[in-house]
């Protein structure tokens, strides 16, 4: 049977990076595309950022690469996440040869709870001047992410995981998470490590090699992630995994970046590291690594964008990596 996979450039860069990851995915596998739209360009036109054929298709579909989404990002990311039921973000960080990095010995994992906190979107203006954001967080959720880390340990051969959060301060919400995923870890026999967000953000900066896998509430997470691309050279080599039990869309972290946008220079490979996500979700691992390797060489030898020192375009480099899988 051929896998289906949606297709959602979104806005900016997203038009420039998602092709060179479908001819990636067309170079490995034998997979049916459907192309699909959401995103700022489609706001404007149609009034909609995410038309209900868009919203079917990605649910229909066996995976879904999705770009970026510029200002109308809430309205298309986050109500694709619940649709797919994708209560897992999944952001590794890791440095490359080839690459100058803060820290070259990063290579770790975040999973970042992805449905609640504040990112509920569940916000109001009370009274002239004054907004309340409220933070929901549920065992319901804590728990599906503590079994998701659990297994995800086992699979990566790792001793433990940290467990970041805020419980000194966010007593309830925090404490919440916190106990539930101690529990869970407990009872399946495996080492969590509590440690404060903040304190987490600089240690991670300073002793990175002491962190394999971290498991973090929706915006720590996403904070944590992006301080993560910072080691490692920048948002163009961070991928990211949405993953669910309706299915999974796949996305490089980067965003729509409008200062480049149109410019042909974009860094296309945290695109192609997502579509190696996207191919071990469908349990096509021996092409995950390939592509793993070719990134690697690429990396290693170049050619390289602007943002890693190069002055290749993005169809250059997308060029270099469908020669290492030929």
């Amino acid at each position: 049977m051929t896998e289906t996979i949606a297709v959602l450039p979104g806005d900016g860069i997203g038009h420039e990076v998602v092709p060179v990851g479908v001819d990636v995915l067309a170079a490995v596998g034998d997979f049916d595309f459907v192309d699909v739209v959401a995103g700022d360009a489609v706001a404007d036109r149609t009034g909609d950022p995410l038309p209900d054929a868009t919203r079917q298709a990605v649910l229909h579909a066996d995976a879904t690469l999705f770009g970026a989404a510029g200002e109308t990002a809430a309205d298309v990311v986050i109500p694709l996440r619940r649709a797919l039921d994708a209560f897992v973000n999944v952001r590794p960080a890791r440095a490359y040869p080839g690459v100058d990095a803060l820290q070259p010995e990063t290579d770790l994992v975040i999973l970042r709870e992805n449905t609640e906190g504040v990112y509920a979107g569940i916000e109001s203006e009370i009274t002239d001047g004054v907004a309340t954001c409220t933070r929901v967080v549920t065992e319901r959720a804590s728990r599906r992410l503590a079994e998701f880390a659990c297994d995800y340990l086992a699979d990566r051969e790792a001793p433990s995981f940290t467990l970041a959060h805020k419980s000194n301060v966010m007593r309830v919400t925090d404490g919440l998470f916190r106990d539930t995923v101690l529990e869970v870890a407990e009872d399946r026999g495996v080492t969590a490590e509590p440690e404060l967000m903040d304190a987490l953000a600089m240690n991670l900066a300073m002793t990175t090699d002491s962190y394999d896998v971290v498991v973090a509430p929706n915006l720590a997470g996403d904070v944590l992630s992006d301080l993560a691309a910072g080691l490692v050279g920048g948002l163009g080599l961070l991928p990211s995994a949405n993953v669910g039990a309706e299915g999974g869309l796949f996305e490089p972290v980067h965003g729509t970046a409008p200062d480049i946008a149109g410019e042909g220079v974009a860094n296309p490979l945290a695109t192609v590291l997502s579509v190696a996500m996207l191919l071990e979700f469908l349990d096509y691992n021996d092409a995950a690594a390939d592509v793993r390797a070719a990134v690697e060489d690429v990396l290693v030898t170049g050619p390289h964008t602007p943002d890693l020192g190069g002055e290749a375009s993005t169809e250059d480099v997308g060029a270099a990596v469908l020669s290492r899988l030929s």
